[in-house]
């Protein structure tokens, strides 16, 4: 199934546009990357979903592909963004690691954690449920995985990319144990 560009192009003209701190959510709406801007969100999400950030290795550590929902934690002050976006970080890394690279400093966190202002659908209903099909999952997550491996060995082997093939392993260890799951038995190979 192609990407239906029109549902993406209308969901992310609804995401709010002020300063802040966004959460790009995967197909399950599970956090993958935590990131803010002082430009916009709306603006700074658009740029990841058409892979048109200047950073290569924001570029590389993000399977845009996985993207289907998007956080959006608006602020009225820049000076308040940092603290959000550790506090977010540290929040949601140990239940799923994260896809970011640099690693927030932890002494900004903030004590309690807002609710997002906006969570934005970013794909339809139907593409997000051909893409959670471990089948979709794993192949495209393997590639990707082998991209980033790539990256690290020829271009830079830093800690951050490091950090990145770490969670890319992970999700990739999980959609292989889902395919291995829809696995079905053949008389005689000695499953019951």
């Amino acid at each position: 199934m192609a990407v239906d560009f029109q549902f993406r192009k209308r969901a992310v003209a609804s995401l709010i546009n002020d300063i802040g701190v966004y959460v790009l959510a995967d197909l399950d709406n599970v956090p993958l990357y935590v990131g803010q801007s002082k430009d916009g969100i709306r603006a700074r999400v658009a740029r990841h979903l058409t892979s048109a950030r200047s950073d290569i290795i924001a570029n590389r550590q993000i399977d845009v592909w996985e993207i289907a929902y998007v956080w959006a934690y608006p602020l009225a002050d820049k000076a308040e963004i940092n603290a959000l976006e550790a506090s977010l970080f540290h929040h949601f890394d140990p239940s799923s690691q994260l896809v970011n690279g640099a690693l927030p400093p932890r002494n900004q966190a903030l004590v309690a954690l807002p609710e997002p202002t906006q969570v934005v659908q970013v794909l339809s209903d139907e593409e997000i449920s051909e893409r959670q099909q471990p089948e979709q999952r794993l192949p495209r997550q393997a590639n990707h995985y082998a991209q980033i491996v790539s990256h690290f060995l020829s271009v830079k082997n830093s800690t951050q990319i490091a950090r990145a093939m770490n969670a890319h392993f992970e999700r990739l260890n999980r959609y292989h144990s889902l395919l291995l799951g829809k696995a079905e038995s053949v008389p005689g190979d000695g499953d019951s």
